[in-house]
């Protein structure tokens, strides 16, 4: 995998640059959709490339691992050959649906005994093991092994938890690089920065992260309910620190407005469920501001579903037309408005994109954010 640096914008640290992987070119900075099963939720694939135009999506190793399992994809030939997507994939590192579970799942050095969601069955999660089955998957970008940290977090539990996510990380590179990838092409590992919300602990991590030297870095174990400020403080530190040669994720983050204002910190990478989740809810993201469809104000109201760019399908589709496909549970209602969300968030970071590289991005994003929190 190649990061080339193609603008910086003068008025912050956003920057404009090309992936370049097996499956295709990636321009940032880029959203991820997330595909948690190898799939978007309420999307065909050839929406996701034909109207969306997503560049890479993401996957889930911890719901992949289970359903449909490695044997499946290995038979299949990889998760791109299963799935028929022919672009990128990302595969997270399945530490934060371990952390979800709670109280079904034991952390020790080895690793992390977890029952399974689906039957109750016992799995071992363990730095080989989670990079065993990203190679099956046969993902361009995978991640190494981590824990992430609730919040609020005692620092002692964040410190042990972050020296323990080093150590993994050293048995993640040790099994990545003695095993060749199964299907012809290279994967990618990323390493995580963690330290929950404690500056010096964030130092440590992201300094060790960089002294890795892998071909990009991850940031992790935020937008876990820290408020929004330390969330940009955090980013700020570890990218200052961050190598300037390698592409930067933001994982699981977040709002349009995050995603601008951690663009501004340095951030290349963003994946979040919130465009898919909130649409199948009927919630809509606009240039003007979210709009719950369901609201009865919308119910005569004959507009495109954002005034300012027509962003819903290639069909005219209308507030007045959505709001009665929710409300009378229609299964294309959830379908339009995943469409509808994906486009907003994928053409939200192409537009970042080319603020970036015309020097303006800066007064863009200052002018934008007031109008994206907004509740219509």
């Amino acid at each position: 995998m190649q990061f080339i640096h193609d603008a910086s914008d003068p008025g912050c640290d956003a920057r404009a640059g090309m992936l370049r992987t097996t499956h295709g070119e990636i321009p940032t900075p880029v959203f991820m959709p997330v595909g948690t099963a190898g799939s978007v939720k309420a999307m065909h694939m050839h929406d996701l490339k034909d109207q969306v135009d997503a560049r890479i999506i993401l996957g889930n190793t911890y719901h992949l691992y289970l359903r449909p399992g490695t044997n499946v994809l290995k038979a299949a030939g990889g998760l791109h050959r299963f799935n028929a997507w022919d672009r990128p994939i990302l595969t997270d590192s399945g530490g934060y649906q371990v952390y979800s579970l709670g109280d079904r799942r034991k952390i020790t050095e080895e690793g992390v005994w977890f029952q399974s969601h689906i039957d109750g069955s016992r799995h071992l999660f363990s730095p080989e093991s989670v990079m065993e089955v990203q190679h099956a998957i046969g993902a361009d970008i995978i991640m190494a092994f981590d824990e992430c940290t609730p919040w609020p977090c005692e620092k002692p539990y964040a410190a042990r938890s972050m020296e323990m996510t080093h150590r993994w990380l050293k048995r993640c590179l040790d099994w990545h690089h003695s095993h060749e990838p199964l299907y012809g092409y290279p994967q990618a590992l990323f390493p995580i920065v963690q330290g929950s919300t404690f500056p010096d602990l964030r130092k440590i991590s992201a300094e060790t992260i960089a002294g890795a030297g892998a071909v990009g870095n991850a940031i992790g174990g935020l937008s876990v309910g820290e408020p929004a400020e330390e969330m940009y403080a955090i980013t700020s530190l570890v990218c200052s620190i961050l190598p300037k040669d390698r592409p930067r994720y933001l994982m699981g983050v977040g709002t349009p407005v995050n995603l601008l204002e951690c663009i501004a910190l340095g951030v290349d990478m963003f994946d979040c469920v919130m465009p898919t989740r909130n649409a199948r809810n009927g919630m809509l993201f606009t240039r003007e501001g979210v709009i719950n469809i369901r609201n009865r104000k919308w119910q005569e109201d004959f507009s495109p579903l954002d005034n300012t760019t027509g962003l819903a399908s290639d069909a005219y589709v209308s507030k007045s037309y959505l709001r009665h496909l929710f409300i009378a549970g229609e299964m294309s209602g959830p379908m339009i408005a995943t469409l509808h969300n994906l486009r907003f968030y994928v053409g939200l970071m192409q537009e970042a994109r080319e603020k970036i590289v015309e020097g303006v991005f800066a007064d863009w994003k200052n002018s934008m954010v007031p109008k994206l929190s907004r509740r219509l």
